[in-house]
C-alpha cells in the first residue's frame, strides 16, 4: 500500500506538467492563428504644404501583398473594415496574387466587393510578373473598373484649381535593368508630363528603393513587399525581408527623408513563409492633411 501511495504522488507533478504544457502550447497556437487570420487597421497622417485645401482630410486605404489569401467568406473581414473607413481612394501595391499558388479568380472577389466603395488604383508586384500572365491580370482588373498604373500617372482634380497626382510603376522584375535603374526610368516615364508644383503620390511595390523615390522628388510613396519582416521582434522590428535581407530597415509604418515620405504596408497574406509572428496582417489608412 505504501509503495502504491508513493507512485501516485510522483504521478501528480507529471500530470500537472503535461496539463500546463498542453495549455501553454494551445494558447501559443491560438495566438499565432489569430495573428495570421485577423486583420488590423493602422492609421497614419501625412502633412504637407503642397496638399491643396480641397484634399485636406483626403483618406486613402492601402491593401498590399494579398498573395491569394482569404479573410472570411468573400473576403468579408477586409471588405467590412474598408467600408467602415469610407476612403476616397484605395491603393493596391502589388503581389495581389501569389505565383506559387496562383488563383486570380479568388483574389478578384475582393475587387468585386470593393469596386463601388472608392476608386481603386493598382500596381504590379514581383509575383504578378512571375506568373507571366500579366495581360490577363491587368485586363481582369480593368474590367472591374480598377485603374492599372503601369508607368502612368493620373491628375486627380476635386475642384477647378486643386489637383494632386497619383502615379504608379511596374515592378522592376519586368525590366532587364538593375532594380534602381528600372525604378528611376519608370518614375521618369510616369511623371514626365507632371508639374513639379503638384503634390505627387507614387504606388510602387518595393520599399528598398526609398532613396530613388526621394531623389526623384516624390512626396509620398506607398509600398509593400516586405511582409512586415515576417517575424517581428519587439523593440527591434522585422527579422527578414525580400530585397533587404536580415533585420531590414523598411518593413512597416511611415518613413521620412527630407520632404519625401514612404508608407510601408505589412501586407495581408504570406508567400514562401506561411506564418507571421507579432505581425498582424494590416489595412493601412493614410489621411492627407494640409500644413501651413
Amino acid at each position: 500500500m505504501k509503495g502504491n501511495s508513493i507512485r501516485s504522488e510522483t504521478k501528480k507533478p507529471l500530470r500537472r506538467f503535461w496539463f500546463f504544457f498542453l495549455v501553454i502550447n494551445g494558447l501559443i497556437c491560438f495566438f499565432i492563428f489569430k495573428g495570421n487570420t485577423t486583420v488590423g487597421i493602422t492609421n497614419n497622417v501625412i502633412f504637407s504644404d503642397k496638399i491643396p485645401a480641397s484634399f485636406d482630410n483626403f483618406t486613402i486605404v492601402q491593401l498590399s501583398d494579398l498573395h491569394d489569401a482569404e479573410f472570411g467568406e468573400n473576403h468579408i473581414d477586409v471588405v467590412n473594415k474598408v467600408k467602415m473607413i469610407m476612403p476616397q481612394a484605395i491603393f493596391i501595391t502589388g503581389d495581389f496574387i501569389d505565383s506559387n499558388r496562383y488563383n486570380l479568380e479568388q483574389s478578384l472577389i475582393l475587387i468585386e466587393q470593393l469596386q463601388f466603395v472608392a476608386p481603386i488604383y493598382y500596381v504590379t508586384g514581383n509575383h504578378e510578373i512571375a506568373t507571366k500572365d500579366m495581360d490577363r491580370i491587368k485586363t481582369s482588373l480593368e474590367d472591374l473598373g480598377v485603374r492599372v498604373l503601369s508607368d502612368k500617372a493620373d491628375v486627380i482634380t476635386l475642384d477647378s484649381d486643386s489637383s494632386i497626382v497619383i502615379g504608379g510603376i511596374e515592378d522592376p522584375l519586368a525590366s532587364e535593368l538593375e532594380d534602381d535603374e528600372a525604378v528611376k526610368a519608370s518614375i521618369d516615364q510616369a511623371f514626365a508630363e507632371v508639374s513639379d508644383e503638384l503634390f505627387t503620390i507614387l504606388l510602387s511595390h518595393r520599399p528598398e528603393q526609398f532613396d530613388v523615390y526621394e531623389e526623384q522628388g516624390i512626396d509620398v510613396t506607398f509600398t509593400g513587399h516586405a511582409h512586415g519582416g515576417q517575424f517581428r521582434i519587439p523593440g527591434i522590428g522585422g527579422l527578414v525581408s525580400p530585397g533587404q535581407g536580415w533585420l531590414p530597415k523598411y518593413t512597416s509604418g511611415v518613413h521620412e527623408k527630407n520632404s519625401s515620405h514612404m508608407v510601408v504596408s505589412r501586407g495581408l497574406g504570406n508567400s514562401l513563409i506561411p506564418v507571421r509572428l507579432f505581425n498582424q496582417p494590416e489595412i493601412v489608412v493614410v489621411t492627407l492633411r494640409k500644413s501651413e
